[in-house]
């Protein structure tokens, strides 16, 4: 599912992101943000990204986990799915800045925390980074990675969906999203984890809502009015059908917003 080494940074996709720079900034600290086309700009650009929902407990979800930097701020999620082994975003292992790979040494995963600011739980280094060889921006698909964490966690893993499998995918099909990311488009990110209830959307809405959408990589969940959502901070999460892991939060526009579903990335597609 992906590599050990991801190669040297695209000169191009370092200068689009560093183009972006007064974006990200504008945008709450740690909410990594990518470009779409030059079509889309400030506030209906894709965005990567819980709205309308409720609280969580790592009890109830103890694969859900937070990725934090070295210093500590939380900026993704993630899913344990073996004891060593944790499934987030791509774009969550680059710099927003840059488009550079971050270090496995700026990386902390953290489980067992419902509340960020207690020192429940357990945190974990990371050993190593394995973003999809195809990943190039979440725009355009393969928006997966893998961390192998330097010792294996306690918590319980949660099982993937299994390759080829569409059910998961049907439209209408209820999943839950979970995260720590803001709980408005322009608020603040929660400190508690948070989850979500969505319906998978047909995927003429999501083209409809993003020309560069592919359904052999993405799917989309949301409510056609909006309301319900992922958001800013809780890229790289887990979202749930049936038990399973069945997608990672990669990006949308907005939170909420009638018309933008967001987007997932669809693990079905991709061999364990």
């Amino acid at each position: 599912m992906g590599r050990d080494d991801h190669g040297p940074i695209d000169k191009n996709r370092a200068l689009r992101a560093l183009a972006l720079a007064g974006t990200v900034t504008a945008m709450a600290v740690g909410s990594p943000v990518a470009h779409a086309g030059p079509a889309i700009t400030g506030d209906d650009q894709p965005q990567s990204r819980i709205l309308g929902g409720s609280g969580a407990s790592t009890e109830d979800a103890p694969w859900a986990v937070a990725l934090t930097d070295r210093y500590g701020n939380q900026y993704c999620g993630g899913t344990l799915i073996r004891a060593g082994e944790v499934i987030t975003a791509a774009h969550c292992a680059h710099d927003p800045l840059t488009g550079a790979e971050r270090s496995p040494k700026d990386i902390r995963v953290i489980a067992g925390r419902t509340d960020l600011r207690s020192t429940e739980g357990t945190e974990a280094e990371v050993d190593e980074v394995k973003v999809h060889p195809g990943y190039e921006d979440f725009t355009t698909g393969d928006d997966l990675a893998v961390l192998e964490l330097a010792t294996p966690l306690p918590q319980r893993p949660l099982p993937v969906v299994a390759p080829g499998d569409t059910e998961p995918y049907q439209p209408g099909t209820s999943a839950r999203v979970y995260g720590w990311g803001r709980t408005s488009e322009d608020g603040p990110a929660s400190d508690t984890l948070r989850s979500v209830e969505v319906p998978v959307a047909p995927d003429d809405s999501c083209r409809s809502a993003y020309p560069t959408y592919d359904p052999r990589s993405m799917f989309c969940a949301g409510y056609p009015e909006g309301g319900r959502d992922a958001c800013a901070g809780d890229s790289g999460g887990p979202i749930v059908a049936d038990g399973r892991l069945i997608g990672v939060v990669s990006y949308g526009t907005g939170c909420g917003r009638p018309g933008t579903p967001g987007v997932y990335t669809r693990l079905a597609s991709y061999a364990p």
